[in-house]
């Protein structure tokens, strides 16, 4: 279950979620850029769990929010459905992409982490 078909804000109050692990709504509202109405975060949140993308749990008479999904698989999820999207299916060409286009943002324990990554891949591909 990826995140794909969210609206911008709801992707961004998943990302609270993410970020946070558990949020109330009010901590959520606090989170957000440019803020909606606390009611407007609320049926968000009701359209979420609608989704099966939260649920919640109450706690001293009010309810409290979490991401159903890990945010690990979310990932492979929406980094599964790039590559299939954007990239015809080869994770080499993403790869490549996202190469030229952070390049200069990496470190040489960056470059040194992804050459294991690769190799670790490598091997488990045999």
């Amino acid at each position: 279950m990826g995140l794909t078909g969210l609206s911008r804000r709801e992707r961004q109050i998943m990302d609270v979620l993410y970020r946070k692990g558990r949020a109330t709504a009010a901590e959520i509202l606090e989170e957000l850029p440019e803020p909606p109405s606390n009611s407007a975060v609320r049926a968000m949140l009701r359209t979420l769990e609608e989704k099966k993308h939260v649920r919640h749990q109450a706690e001293d008479l009010r309810y409290i929010y979490m991401p159903v999904v890990p945010r690990e698989k979310a990932r492979r999820s929406a980094v599964a459905h790039l590559v299939e999207t954007f990239f015809d299916g080869s994770a080499e060409q993403a790869v490549a992409t996202l190469l030229r286009v952070s390049s200069a943002d990496l470190t040489p324990e960056d470059f040194d982490r992804l050459a294991a990554l690769i190799e670790e891949a490598r091997k488990e591909g045999r």
